[in-house]
């Protein structure tokens, strides 16, 4: 089944994020986030990016915009999500977004 375009708002489980990240400079991704009213563990991460913008008050520096981070879950499927670092507009605050998810054969047939 193709990659399913979601773009919903998650919430993470604070307890998990992972420090060595933020460390770094990067969101503290979380191990453990909220999504429709279950659960969702990562476990692992199978890759990063991120989408950077020019400041917005005329200064010729780019910015990093969203971190993104394709993950794989416990339960087999595959989900990219994202941190805005500023979130704007009607997101009133929202930081951590799911995307996309590619749900595994197993959790397709049994829904």
């Amino acid at each position: 089944m193709p990659e399913r375009f979601i773009s919903e708002a998650i919430q993470p489980v604070v307890a998990t994020f992972d420090t060595a990240r933020m460390a770094a400079g990067e969101p503290g991704l979380p191990q453990e986030f909220v999504w429709r009213g279950r659960t969702i563990k990562v476990a692992a991460v199978l890759r990063t990016w991120r989408d950077t913008g020019k400041c917005r008050h005329g200064s010729p520096e780019l910015y990093v915009r969203k971190h993104w981070y394709e993950v794989a879950t416990t339960s087999r499927d595959t989900m990219k999500i994202y941190c805005d670092r500023q979130p704007r507009g009607g997101r009133h605050g929202a930081r951590w977004w799911l995307f996309s998810i590619n749900e595994s054969e197993e959790n397709r047939t049994t829904g």
